[in-house]
């Protein structure tokens, strides 16, 4: 995975729960210019459909509840990656049911070192820090104009974790 040079800033694009809707994710990556996007599943395959388009973009991706069959059921469900030396766990979610709390994944992430936790499922957009872990979902990509999740890293640290939606996206012009 690309690997920001010292003091050089990264940013990582975070979608999830994208249903088919590609058109707020295009925006994202012409907009942002990421340096890597995740895709935190539903639908798995909208995300290597992006990817094809956007191949410059280095993409990480776990698949969701609804990706049955739309990936290999050997896909990882959880993926642990080191961007830019932050360590960040990521899973759509349904396998820690964070639809009645995040107290699982949080214990999850913490448990393999991660500095951020990203998570979908919910298509409620969430972006805190509790006791120095980045918690990340970007809500659904695909519903309701869109959400992202932005990661801006440097030296190694998070710098800024946060929410974008349609009208947020006209600061990277």
């Amino acid at each position: 995975m690309q690997e920001s040079t010292v003091g050089e800033l990264m940013k990582i694009l975070v979608l999830s729960d994208s249903h088919s809707s590609l058109r707020f994710m295009r925006q994202c990556l012409d907009k942002i210019a990421p340096d890597c996007m995740i895709h935190l599943g539903d639908y798995f395959d909208d995300a290597e459909a992006i990817h094809e388009e956007y191949s410059s973009v280095p993409l990480l991706q776990v698949p969701g509840n609804c990706d049955r069959y739309r990936c290999s059921s050997r896909t990882q469900e959880i993926l642990v990656e080191t961007l830019d030396g932050v360590t960040i766990y990521m899973t759509h979610g349904h396998l820690h049911g964070v639809k009645q709390d995040t107290g699982r994944l949080i214990l999850a992430a913490r448990a393999v070192g991660a500095q951020a936790v990203l998570y979908g499922h919910t298509h409620v957009p969430d972006c805190r820090k509790e006791d120095g872990l980045w918690i990340l979902n970007p809500g659904s990509c695909g519903y309701g104009g869109g959400s992202a999740g932005l990661i801006e890293t440097q030296n190694e640290m998070i710098l800024r974790c946060r929410i974008l939606r349609q009208e947020d996206l006209e600061e990277f012009v």
